[in-house]
């Protein structure tokens, strides 16, 4: 794996993307998923520049998170179970996936024993998949007033997960659904969402031509994810 190189010709397609939607390319934040990754390649992916990491589960970035330098900047993406809600508000800058009204009250509530705000993202299943978390979108609209309510939480957009396919385009329609379902949040919240979450390695430029402002971005960058080794037992 050739780490430089693979952040490099990201760059380039981040740039190349923001140049056919004229946009700025410092417009796009580029999230690397460490799941799997150990402390010293997330050190290496910093010592290139690489400030924003996100991890997938509780107990991993908390074994994980410790052995980093201290001025990179976390994100969860993963689903979050209640009971892990106090350790992703300690460990993490943001929580992006933030996928029910009780969710969001747990983390509310494990906010103000920090004596923090929390900003989060909240995650939407756009086509509906049983396999996935996520409000479906009037679910969303329904009960955005009672999320952005919580003094401890603070909304600052959406994510999505398209559901697999081979073909980028075929993503087109639910990032640019996500789009406008932030304009439909911005106008009850009379105010703006600064963030869309979509796009992974797959199909990150179309993501960011439908006005992502995240990426999330792991084996385009580290590769496949490592797998762990096998448990060694005596005969």
């Amino acid at each position: 794996m050739d780490l430089a190189a693979n952040l490099e010709t990201i760059r380039h397609r981040i740039k190349t993307a923001c140049d056919r939607c004229d946009r700025e390319p410092n417009s796009v934040t580029l999230l690397a998923v460490t799941k799997t990754q150990p402390p010293e390649i997330v050190s290496a992916a910093a010592d290139l520049g690489l400030p924003v990491f996100g991890e997938n589960k509780v107990q991993e970035a908390k074994a994980k998170i410790p052995l980093c330098a201290g001025k990179l900047r976390w994100h969860f993406i993963g689903h979050l179970q209640s009971n892990k809600c106090r350790d992703a508000v300690e460990l993490f800058q943001m929580i992006q996936s933030v996928d029910s009204l009780a969710l969001a009250r747990e983390i509310n509530r494990r906010a103000a024993e920090a004596a923090r705000t929390m900003p989060v993202l909240l995650e939407v299943n756009l086509a509906g998949e049983a396999s996935k978390f996520g409000y479906r979108p009037e679910q969303l609209l329904a009960g955005l007033k009672e999320i952005n309510s919580l003094p401890r939480v603070e909304i600052h957009g959406l994510m999505t997960v398209p559901p697999w396919t081979p073909d980028a385009e075929d993503s087109r329609p639910h990032f640019r659904r996500l789009r406008e379902l932030k304009m439909e949040c911005e106008q009850i919240l009379g105010a703006p969402l600064p963030h869309l979450s979509m796009g992974m390695s797959g199909d990150f430029g179309v993501a960011i031509e439908e006005g992502a402002t995240m990426v999330r971005i792991g084996t385009a960058l580290f590769g496949p994810r490592r797998q762990p080794k096998p448990r060694v037992t005596e005969n």
